[in-house]
């Protein structure tokens, strides 16, 4: 009981430590504002990481409606999806100095899943993945087929490795609260929860490969034969 009360406490000091970063940012920036040349690059910094923090309070809100029959599934275009996610972190990747590229290989072109949770899942993924690497060693947004019929949507990033606990917790198919990423500083323990939480509603598969230069972190969903109506 006592171990199970460490472990909620650790998971809701996770969270608090997470949703307190963009506020603090905020802060910040506003003390800053009156020493500012350029107000406006100061100004669209405070929307963007407001954003980000409103996104992850909203994502918490869905993990606690799954089981509310809101979020149905359809087919769903992983591409587009990915470059969604990629337009819409552009400047964040850009004003930190980071690039991405994309790699498209996947032959089935729908998969079975939510359009809004994949996007969450994939918005986290590169959220990681930016914390490591740079303009020589770009983060890698993928999608491509997997043997047995499935397709994979992923990130592969450049950072140090990952803990063999978090990797036994992803392998076993679930991560179980939000919890720090040990030697990954900047990693997003809440936005992996996150994921997980999303990838189990979609019935996917959460995964991860351990490079020696760093990780993949991705989904696995059954693809939609599912004809188009023209």
């Amino acid at each position: 009981m006592e171990s199970e009360v460490l472990g909620v406490d650790s998971g809701v000091i996770t969270v608090a430590h997470e949703l307190k970063a963009p506020l603090c940012l905020l802060r910040q920036f506003a003390l800053s504002l009156e020493f500012e040349r350029d107000i406006s690059k100061v100004s669209e910094r405070m929307v963007a990481t407001s954003e980000r923090a409103l996104r992850q309070v909203n994502d918490l809100v869905k993990v606690a409606r799954l089981a509310d029959a809101l979020f149905e599934m359809e087919p769903v275009n992983p591409r587009r999806v990915c470059d969604e996610v990629i337009v819409e972190l552009d400047s964040l990747f850009r004003f930190n100095r980071r690039s991405v590229r994309v790699d498209y290989r996947n032959r089935e072109r729908l998969v079975v899943g939510n359009r809004d949770l994949l996007y969450s899942v994939i918005y986290n993924f590169c959220l990681n993945a930016m914390n490591y690497g740079g303009e020589e060693l770009p983060s890698e947004v993928f999608v491509r087929d997997v043997r047995g019929g499935g397709v994979r949507v992923g990130v592969r990033d450049f950072g140090p490795a990952i803990p063999a606990k978090t990797w036994r917790e992803i392998k076993d198919g679930f991560v179980k609260k939000p919890t720090e990423i040990a030697m990954r500083p900047g990693s997003s323990g809440l936005g992996l929860y996150i994921a997980a939480k999303f990838i189990g509603h979609m019935r996917g598969r959460f995964g991860l490969v351990r490079h020696r230069d760093g990780t993949s972190f991705y989904v696995d969903l059954l693809p939609s034969r599912q004809m188009s109506l023209l």
